[in-house]
């Protein structure tokens, strides 16, 4: 048992989840509801497996996600006509 002013990560595989073709945010916010008491523990989202995540996790109000080099790489394109992406797409065959 942790004492209440300790600071602790509770890690959750949400990647994991989601290989099993289960949707991982109900989890995860649920997650966060049972650690609301306690003020000094933290979720981290382990285990992304798309940019997409990363919007998930902030909209749920998670306070940690682990995020690889290629998912990081992937934010340049946020805000990016989906136009302009497509022909580009397109063109690399």
């Amino acid at each position: 048992m942790l004492k209440d002013n300790t600071l602790s990560l509770i890690s959750v595989f949400a990647g994991r989840i989601a290989d099993t073709g289960v949707e991982p945010v109900p989890f995860m916010a649920e997650a966060l509801k049972i650690m609301s008491p306690y003020k000094t523990q933290e979720l981290l989202w382990a285990s992304p497996r798309e940019l997409f995540n990363i919007f998930q996790a902030e909209e749920i109000g998670c306070h940690i996600i682990t995020v690889n080099n290629d998912i990081l790489k992937k934010l340049e394109l946020v805000g990016k006509d989906l136009a302009e992406f497509s022909l580009e797409t397109v063109k690399m065959f």
